[in-house]
């Protein structure tokens, strides 16, 4: 097993001496894959981060919302409706207002 294994190494390397385009092209896909490798990891680092900070704000602007006093609601009491305005808290008559 193992012979045949050198064998195979020493056949690969001396195809890639005859043709040194073949060896270029393995090293170039070889940084290629390093760089996309290198470009993801710092992608979703950065990414991480700013889910942190978003995160964080998002807490921050919940815990300010949540300090807010929501008044109750309104809710109709029979005999409470006091009808139009008097004159005297507007100061405007009732026949001034259709003129």
């Amino acid at each position: 097993m193992a012979l045949e294994t050198g064998k195979i190494a020493s056949g690969v390397v001396d195809s890639l001496k005859a043709q040194p385009l073949s060896l270029a092209l393995v090293v170039m896909n070889l940084a290629l894959i390093g760089f996309i490798y290198m470009q993801g990891t710092a992608f979703n680092t950065q990414r991480a981060e700013n889910v942190k900070l978003f995160l964080e704000v998002q807490r921050e602007v919940q815990k300010l919302l949540s300090q807010c006093i929501i008044p109750p609601p309104q809710t109709f009491r029979p005999g409470t409706f006091r009808g139009p305005p008097d004159e005297k808290a507007t100061g405007i008559s009732q026949s001034e207002e259709g003129k």
